[in-house]
């Protein structure tokens, strides 16, 4: 066995960490490390007062009521019995509150009416400075400021909207103004939907009475061309008088002649006189053609949402965090005042 010769240090002594040199050389060195660490926290306070600030607004909403939607429930709902009665129910069984919010939620989430609202603000005309390729880039980063969130029914969750400006009075007024755009939006949208349907309604209807018509007529003309028939084989057997023992109106048209000329002369008359007859279907399909033929009455300025939660103004910055970026810089200070005071300890 060749033992380790006496005064050598062994391997495992020399790979020990000497723990109570190590505080000691920090703690000596304490003015290095607790000076770069206050420098490096002062740093980070200044630049917190030079940086853009976030400030971040939340609205939370969900489908309008009733009253909200004004003229415009009445008249769709309106369109909805008139395909009901047709027989042509809708597609989608939704209600009209629905329609509306999932239109509004479509505008609220949109690229374009991202686009088109911070386009015609001041917020975003005061921030050109007339390259269009950093123009193009400020509009972006303003687009993306605007976040939607959609809710979740299984976690309870409704639809919020987060838009983040760099002071807390315009986070809560642009976002104000934003839903206010979107709904406007889809109200626009709803309107020209209802338009579209309306008229096509009209035609519809229209096309529904003239066939009623058209039928009402051929019939009329029908019997009366059968009357002015047995007419003139009356006139021409001089029949005068009623030679049958069926009731009038069971007599097939082949044998009406048999009713003798006055009678069918008064019957003729008579159907001049009144001329077509119609079922109550086409009182009720002409009636409701004059209601159409109005057309709607458009309220542009409909409500199509609900707050759950109204906008205020953020009490609390988003950006920058003033104490966290002092104390996470303040540590890195430190640990780098922690290496120089090793290096000089070393070096001596």
């Amino acid at each position: 066995m060749i033992q380790p010769v006496s005064g050598t240090p062994s391997t495992s002594t020399e790979n020990e960490l000497d723990i109570r040199g190590l505080f000691r050389t920090l703690w000596a060195g304490k003015l290095w490390i607790a000076g770069i660490a206050a420098l490096f926290a002062l740093l980070a306070l200044v630049w917190t007062f030079f940086a853009t600030q976030e400030w971040s607004a939340t609205a939370v909403t969900d489908r309008p009521t009733v009253n909200m939607l004004g003229g415009y429930y009445s008249q769709q709902q309106f369109l909805r019995n008139l395909d009901v009665k047709a027989n042509q129910p809708p597609v989608e069984q939704i209600s009209v509150m629905e329609e509306a919010y999932k239109e509004f939620i479509m505008q609220l989430a949109s690229w374009d009416t991202r686009r088109d609202f911070w386009s015609q603000t001041d917020y975003y005309k005061q921030r050109l400075v007339g390259n269009s390729k950093a123009d193009a880039a400020t509009l972006d980063e303003l687009i993306n400021n605007i976040q939607y969130t959609p809710g979740d029914v299984v976690r309870n969750l409704n639809d919020n909207v987060k838009l983040i400006a760099e002071t807390a009075p315009d986070a809560n007024n642009l976002l104000r103004q934003y839903i206010a755009f979107a709904s406007q939006r889809a109200a626009s949208h709803l309107n020209d939907e209802l338009k579209g349907a309306w008229a096509a309604r009209t035609i519809q209807m229209k096309a529904q009475v003239k066939r009623q018509e058209e039928v009402a007529k051929a019939i009329f003309n029908r019997r009366q061309h059968s009357v002015e028939q047995a007419l003139k084989v009356a006139e021409q057997h001089n029949i005068s008088r009623n030679e049958t023992e069926v009731p009038p109106d069971e007599l097939p048209d082949s044998e009406l002649f048999m009713l003798g000329r006055p009678m069918l002369q008064a019957r003729l008359e008579n159907l001049q006189a009144v001329g077509p007859q119609f079922d109550l279907d086409y009182d009720q399909n002409r009636a409701m053609l004059n209601t159409l033929n109005v057309g709607p009455t458009l309220d542009p300025r409909f409500q199509t949402y609900r707050y759950l939660r109204t906008p205020e103004e953020p009490v609390k910055r988003d950006s920058p965090r003033r104490a966290f970026l002092m104390i996470m810089w303040g540590i890195v200070g430190a640990l780098i005042g922690s290496g120089i005071a090793l290096t000089r300890r070393r070096s001596n």
